[in-house]
């Protein structure tokens, strides 16, 4: 399992491999935690491949892995220039370069701490591309606030794609990779203040200490994605950015154990969902009933026979005909409540439920 990007090559997680080396770790990123089955393509980009790759069927791990199937997911920026135009036109799947990413979360940080520049600098080049500068030195807090306050701070990153705003292993626009060092999404922020607040001697305690406030950071950052794939690679990304924050501050890998709670914790907060009815992607299809056959009858007088024609009963969700996010016969999306016990009956909530809030 690699540790660290370093080329363009390099960013896309291989599937194969993490099934491989820790299979149980792949089957926990693919679960829907709205259904407990596995998130679904949602998409028809794969229905060439054949059975098991149309929109409603499941992603499963043998459909994605192995010689056949090992490069069918991969980042947007490795994709084929036909299947990005295609996407783009079809689902509007646009993703935003880094710089301007990381110029939005820090006007987030902004308000947040109450001054500029907090964890790096924004650098117009004279050649008119854009970078940053990060800040090396201990981030300080305000007086009113402190480390964990940050940490535990909600985050949601909306129609997520890859998680470009959430993480940064790499541009998603160039896919060049980010050093741990300098990235800029808004779960590397969590996770440079866990590492900068926690002792580096690998010690039990340490990485005791470590874990539990950066499951703590997984826990305060969401985002919701409609398309399948983009969702998986989104989940990876913040799987491996958790495991590289670790590699960076104690110098080794994270036990597996620990890898698969944190790929628990990102399969149920960034999760699949219709964005503008807060439904799994056209599951209000799903649930219509099957129509009934009409038999609709001409009355042509009593010399003349009836002729009859058959036509289908319409059966349509009214909430999708009238546009809104309630009253959906679809599955709603489901999240957790971390405040509460996972036996407890309402540790889930509907996402649109806390809209409004």
């Amino acid at each position: 399992m690699p540790n660290v990007v370093s080329s363009k090559e390099e960013i896309d997680v291989s599937e194969s491999d993490l099934r491989t080396s820790m299979p149980k770790v792949l089957e926990t990123l693919l679960v829907d935690h709205s259904t407990m089955k596995n998130i679904y393509w949602a998409t028809d980009d794969y229905a060439a491949f054949g059975s098991g790759f149309s929109f409603f069927d499941p992603i499963l791990p043998q459909l994605i892995t192995g010689p056949q199937f090992g490069t069918v997911i991969r980042p947007r920026v490795l994709k084929d220039k036909e299947t990005q135009t295609s996407r783009s036109k079809s689902m509007a799947e646009v993703f935003t370069p880094s710089w301007i990413c990381n110029k939005q979360n820090n006007l987030i940080d902004e308000a947040w701490f109450g001054r500029p520049n907090v964890f790096n600098v924004e650098t117009d080049n004279s050649d008119g591309s854009h970078s940053w500068e990060t800040v090396t030195d201990k981030i300080e807090f305000p007086d009113e606030k402190s480390w964990t306050d940050y940490v535990k701070d909600v985050r949601l990153e909306i129609s997520c794609g890859e998680g470009p705003y959430l993480v940064s292993r790499y541009d998603t626009t160039t896919g060049n990779p980010i050093p741990v060092a300098q990235r800029i999404g808004l779960l590397d922020r969590k996770l440079r203040i866990v590492s900068e607040n926690t002792p580096h001697e690998p010690t039990a305690e340490n990485k005791e200490a470590w874990r539990d406030m950066a499951y703590t950071a997984l826990q305060s950052t969401y985002g919701f994605e409609w398309q399948g794939d983009s969702l998986l690679l989104a989940r990876e990304a913040a799987l491996f950015t958790f495991i590289e924050h670790y590699h960076a501050h104690f110098g080794e890998l994270p036990r597996e154990d620990t890898i698969n709670h944190a790929a628990y914790i990102i399969a149920c907060n960034l999760w699949q969902m219709d964005g503008l009815k807060g439904v799994l992607p056209r599951s209000c299809e799903q649930a219509l009933p099957k129509p009934k056959n009409v038999q609709l009858s001409l009355d042509l007088g009593d010399d003349l026979s009836e002729p009859t024609e058959t036509t289908k009963s319409p059966c349509t969700c009214q909430a999708c005909e009238k546009g809104g996010i309630r009253g959906h016969i679809g599955a709603y999306a489901l999240i957790h409540d971390w405040m509460k016990p996972r036996k407890s009956k309402n540790f889930k909530v509907k996402f649109v439920d806390l809209m409004g809030r």
